[in-house]
């Protein structure tokens, strides 16, 4: 368990991480987060640790990769150091598949600044026109 010191409610979790308890009991029961420790009243006690896990678990899901996967990963992770390779490989493909999704983003964005100023431009020339 942790140490009284680092040990947060699951309310200081939720606060720590800006995810609600109903999704860290979610996270726990989905396999996304080992067993919390517990008081002997049986609440749970977070640790440092667990919050930097919760806060990369929300970078993969921010970053679109689905819940199986993610579950995957927890599940490789708490193999230890055995499992590492496997772990490194299912990042490596989720990179790949940010990138791609950023570089598609990006033509996005360019496309709408060519809309944005196409319609500036009407704009402009319209208000020179009533201007005389």
């Amino acid at each position: 368990m942790a140490s009284e010191e680092t040990a947060l409610t699951i309310a200081q979790m939720s606060t720590a991480t800006g995810v609600s308890a109903h999704t860290l009991r979610y996270y726990e029961r989905a396999g996304l987060i080992h067993a919390v420790a517990r008081t002997a009243g049986n609440r749970r006690r977070y640790s440092d640790a667990d919050i930097e896990w919760v806060r990369f678990l929300l970078r993969l899901r921010e970053t679109g990769m689905p819940i199986a996967q993610m579950r995957e990963y927890a599940e490789l992770r708490g193999r230890g150091p055995t499992s590492i390779e496997q772990r490194l490989d299912l990042l490596e493909e989720h990179r790949k598949s940010l990138r791609e999704q950023i570089a598609r983003l990006r033509e996005h964005d360019r496309a709408l600044a060519r809309k944005i100023a196409t319609y500036e431009d009407a704009i402009t020339t319209r208000s020179k026109g009533t201007a005389r």
